[in-house]
């Protein structure tokens, strides 16, 4: 299970860090991924700053969970990741954005493993 585990999270931490690097090389490319458009101007600069790094930053929270055995790593991505999905929500409900079912439910099952794996994953003292 431990094994299973781990290897769960590995993957998505590796994708995220893909992802977080690809809007710094590859910005159009990563917008698109993601059903956006690359915006101009300062839009432009907060939308490679902030989803980049919201990427790298959660691949690499769930790298360090994994490597120190420091499970506050796994529950600071989860909540990041549950916000995401509560605000895509609100998004559709409150301003007019497409719903996202896809992209909700991946977020909210990578937040179950991350807080299943916060409560089963050895941790170390």
């Amino acid at each position: 299970m431990t094994r299973l585990l781990r290897l769960l999270l590995v993957l998505p931490a590796i994708l995220f860090v893909v992802m977080g690097l690809r809007w710094i090389t590859d910005p159009t490319g990563a917008a698109d991924a993601l059903g956006m458009t690359l915006m101009t101007g300062l839009g432009r600069s907060s939308q490679i700053g902030d989803v980049g790094t919201l990427f790298l930053a959660m691949g690499l929270m769930i790298l360090l969970g994994l490597v120190t055995s420091n499970h506050t790593w796994f529950r600071a991505t989860a909540m990041i990741l549950a916000l995401v999905a509560l605000f895509r929500v609100l998004a559709w409900l409150f301003h007019e954005a497409a719903f996202a079912p896809d992209m909700i439910a991946v977020e909210l099952i990578l937040t179950g493993l991350l807080l299943l794996s916060a409560a089963k994953l050895p941790e170390r003292t």
